[in-house]
């Protein structure tokens, strides 16, 4: 009767440390719920940042991120950190020059001095806002850029795994 017990006490603890084991294997891996810290660096200056904020979470494989960044966190594991550079093709994109639009300046605010590169804020038809750049002024009219601002851009990201369920 003491070895079935013995046996059993020592099935009962192998599985428990290899449960452990397993959890402190966890990697990202399709359908993975994953907290992270991250960096991102465009032309050489940060653009954006967790810090001093909760980690970003998302669930991996559900589009929830740009895909490049999604497809270089499959397989890391709690607590490690990577840099992860990211091309335009797996971002926003190039820019598209169909983006671009002629806008006349009496449709912007009356008040408001356009000059090329300032950044302003625009409604699309469901009233959702969206950043428009403008790029040119002309005598009458503005060229507007309507490409997402990081068209184009290689993305540099530091990102530190926080946590996988």
């Amino acid at each position: 009767m003491k070895s079935f017990w013995a046996v059993l006490l020592a099935a009962v603890l192998i599985g428990s440390i290899v449960s452990q084991g397993e959890a402190e294997e966890m990697v990202i891996h399709n359908g993975s719920k994953v907290a992270f810290d991250y960096t991102l660096t465009v032309d050489g200056k940060v653009f954006d940042s967790s810090a001093g904020r909760t980690p970003l979470e998302y669930t991996q494989g559900d589009n929830q991120l740009l895909p490049g960044l999604t497809k270089k966190m499959e397989g890391l594991k709690v607590g490690e950190e990577k840099s992860i550079v990211i091309k335009p093709e797996e971002a926003y994109g190039m820019p598209n020059p169909a983006a671009f639009k002629e806008v006349p300046i009496k449709s912007l605010p009356a008040d408001m001095k356009p000059e090329a590169g300032m950044m302003l804020q625009a409604n699309d038809k469901n009233g959702q806002v969206f950043p428009v750049k403008i790029s040119e002024v002309k005598k009458d009219s503005v060229i507007m850029d309507l490409n997402h601002p990081l068209s184009g851009k290689t993305l540099f990201f530091k990102v530190k795994i926080v946590s996988i369920k």
